[in-house]
């Protein structure tokens, strides 16, 4: 299910939209159904053919302290590289449309993509730089909310809806981790938390689709643990309904440091925690694994080998 090249991961998308009984796979196995690219400028991103899953691509390279190359470093030679190394091709590249760094809709990097004949997937990031685990100090909910960004909301959504073809596209990724700023735990903890980042996804959606981006289609994206472990804090509360997401994604990463002693469970044991419960929250809606992967220099886990266990 993921690359690893020295030490960096480099996950593999996944989407499905069969029943989980139907995906009692070896993980080994998964990259080898993946169903045919999708032609981006001719069709909608459907879900895939019962039993057949879409792959797609999240980069990884060498960062440094102020800048993360898994955000938006892939080249279309990456594509093909990897692509070569698996021998499939990719239905979607991910990538991450980072605020602090612009705030204009990524035309450029979208086009070079769809003439790949692949379906950008957007992570779009209202935060003010790449470290976590704090307050937002620009891009807060409370300033989404009530209206502050609306004018740079409304000409991105002008310039995705005249991009044309489908989009993938999720904001607010993992708000059940503490790590990203709108987590509640930055918003007014228990009693507010949760409710004001589902006020502000909404914002964003309904601001854009109210400027016509019809070709946006939406991903509510959590994380496989609700951390912290806390009633107020289930991904369940993040929920911003089903009218407004198309996909729900998960993201369920081991170890991503050679000493990193948390998340070492089996990727089957995170699936078996996890899918339930967002089948049950947004049943029907087709599933991404989004991200997961681990660092392949870690002792406490056996990557890509022979032991792999079945989902």
């Amino acid at each position: 299910m993921f690359r690893i090249e020295q030490g960096i991961r480099l996950p593999v998308w996944q989407a499905k939209h069969a029943p989980y009984s139907c995906a009692v796979k070896p993980i080994h196995l998964l990259l080898v159904v993946c169903a045919a690219t999708l032609n981006a400028q001719e069709v909608p991103v459907a879900a895939p053919p019962a039993g057949k899953l879409y792959q797609g691509l999240y980069w990884g390279g060498v960062g440094t302290d102020q800048h993360d190359p898994t955000e938006h470093d892939v080249t279309p030679n990456d594509v093909t590289g990897y692509e070569q190394a698996v021998g499939k091709q990719t239905t979607w590249i991910y990538f991450a449309n980072n605020w602090f760094e612009s705030r204009k809709f990524p035309a450029a990097m979208c086009n070079w993509i769809r003439d790949l004949q692949k379906i950008p997937y957007i992570r779009l990031m209202l935060r003010s730089d790449v470290d976590q685990k704090h307050s937002e100090k620009t891009f807060s909910l409370q300033k989404i909310i009530t209206g502050a960004f609306d004018d740079d909301l409304r000409a991105w959504a002008r310039d995705a809806k005249e991009f044309g073809s489908p989009i993938l596209i999720e904001w607010g990724t993992e708000p059940n981790g503490e790590w990203f700023s709108w987590n509640g735990k930055w918003n007014g903890g228990a009693g507010e938390g949760p409710a004001r980042y589902v006020a502000g996804y909404r914002h964003i959606v309904d601001l854009m689709r109210a400027e016509g981006a019809d070709n946006l289609q939406w991903v509510w994206h959590v994380n496989w643990l609700d951390e912290p472990e806390k009633d107020w804090n289930r991904f369940e509360n993040y929920f911003p309904g089903g009218d407004y997401c198309d996909w729900v994604a998960l993201s369920a990463y081991g170890p991503t440091t050679p000493t990193t002693p948390d998340g070492t469970e089996s990727l089957a044991f995170k699936m078996r925690e996890a899918y339930p419960r967002l089948v049950k929250i947004a049943p029907g809606k087709p599933i991404i694994i989004a991200e997961f992967g681990c660092d392949l220099h870690n002792r406490r886990v056996n990557a890509a080998t022979k032991n792999t266990t079945p989902i």
